[in-house]
């Protein structure tokens, strides 16, 4: 049976799958990247998992993986193939691609993480039928990826869809990046879990607690909580005056609070806009299988342009 191999590398695990055509997930696996024992060791255990994935398939579908897609975090770029940069990774500039297609004998595509899962919600997800699409991950950071025509855009340089450094709160709280007052600071979900563990006075409270309280109705939560989310229509109206897209894909983390969440935010949006057309705004549907389920359409774009160049020459 024709498949690929999909990866998607995180910052403690690894999750797999083999894929067929139809997107079928005809194996899946989990391990941890082992970081550790260090970048080395991180490499040699994507290496590795991507070796056994190829025999698993040689001897459960009767064949190798045509190709592999992986998903890794950090700085990517992905025309040279090449993850320049993951600080929870600790490498820099690792040619995995090269190292990948050697090991593997086959093509293979590499990807950024939030890029790939937002390709997968796009395509086959929530924003499925989407001409054109902006997904909006809320997790310990905040990212993006911009959908056009079935494909992302990652950029000239790479860093396509980085919302979560647009100032929202000029002269706010420092971010890492070096400027003040980006998204991430007010509203990732860990924005969220730092300032309710404050207001709460409990330092093992998080972002989720916070939700619970607010469903409740905690006045302190619900200051917390609005607080965030008026963050994040800000920059997501910033992030719609720029893209126009028809539909906002939102998931990771935060987004598991449903309604909590979307409704507030759907009214801070409308509120908000005023020229521009309202996207339908949605949670992700794809949940943890997103990155796989992308790098695995990454593995068969790749393969399906391989096979349209051998045919046309």
């Amino acid at each position: 049976m024709r498949h690929v191999i999909a990866l998607d590398v995180g910052g403690t695990g690894m999750k797999a799958a083999l894929v067929g055509a139809d997107g079928t997930l005809l194996h899946q696996d989990r391990r941890p990247t082992g970081r550790e024992r260090g970048p080395d060791a991180v490499v040699a255990a994507i290496l590795g998992f991507a070796a056994d994935l190829r025999a698993y398939g040689v001897e459960h579908l009767g064949e190798p993986a045509a190709a592999a897609g992986v998903a890794v975090p950090g700085i990517v770029d992905e025309a040279a193939g090449v993850a320049a940069y993951a600080a929870n990774l600790g490498w820099r500039d690792v040619p995995l691609r090269a190292l990948l297609a050697e090991r593997l004998g086959t093509p293979v595509a590499l990807g950024h993480d939030v890029r790939t899962g937002g390709l997968a919600e796009g395509r086959v997800g929530a924003g499925r039928g989407a001409d054109r699409f902006l997904f909006v991950a809320l997790g310990t950071g905040i990212a993006g990826a911009i959908g056009v025509d079935g494909r992302v855009e990652a950029g000239a340089h790479g860093f396509a869809g980085e919302i979560g450094h647009v100032v929202v709160r000029p002269g706010g709280t420092p971010c890492p990046c070096g400027q003040h007052g980006c998204l991430e600071r007010f509203a990732s979900a860990a924005a969220v879990s730092e300032a309710w563990a404050a207001a709460c006075g409990d330092p093992e409270a998080d972002a989720a607690d916070c939700a619970k309280a607010v469903a409740s109705g905690d006045p302190n939560a619900v200051r917390v909580w609005q607080r965030a989310v008026d963050a994040l229509a800000d920059g997501l109206v910033t992030a719609l005056t720029l893209l126009d897209p028809r539909t906002l894909v939102i998931g990771g983390g935060l987004a598991e609070a449903g309604d909590t969440l979307f409704t507030p935010l759907r009214d801070a949006v409308r509120t908000r806009v005023t020229f521009q057309k309202l996207p339908e705004i949605v949670p992700a549907a794809l949940g943890d299988t997103a990155g796989c389920r992308g790098a695995g359409l990454l593995a068969w774009d790749l393969l399906n342009t391989t096979d349209g160049m051998e045919v046309s020459t």
